[in-house]
């Protein structure tokens, strides 16, 4: 029983890791660093889940360059699909979310600021 139990793990740790999604990732990455507005944005866990619909990331970055870790702020990005161009379906920062139907002007100002850059990237 406890060699069965150990055999699943070790073949079902393969799946559970093929799951993630290297290209979406650096998709978030591309969205968080345009959000703030910076080339370089340090991140400390990253997980993606394509299989979500819509497919998600979850990552936690720096918001400036010295911050300690406690202090990382944690973002989510939601794409339209798992393949180029992901198409931004909104995401968020901290507590703060931007998305198409935002009803607050400037949080709608910045998905589409986020959205555009993403775009530009994706085309190069």
């Amino acid at each position: 029983m406890r060699n069965g139990l150990a055999l699943s793990l070790l073949v079902g740790f393969p799946v559970c890791a093929l799951a993630q999604s290297p290209d979406l990732e650096a998709t978030c990455q591309s969205v968080a660093r345009g959000f703030f507005m910076t080339d370089k944005r340090p991140v400390g866990t990253i997980r993606s889940f394509p299989e979500l619909k819509p497919p998600g990331v979850r990552m936690t970055c720096f918001a400036r360059e010295g911050v300690a870790v406690p202090d990382m702020t944690d973002t989510l990005c939601e794409f339209g699909k798992t393949n180029k161009p992901h198409h931004l379906v909104g995401f968020c920062v901290s507590s703060t979310c931007y998305s198409p139907n935002e009803a607050d002007g400037d949080r709608n100002g910045h998905f589409d600021e986020a959205r555009i850059l993403l775009d530009l990237s994706e085309k190069q």
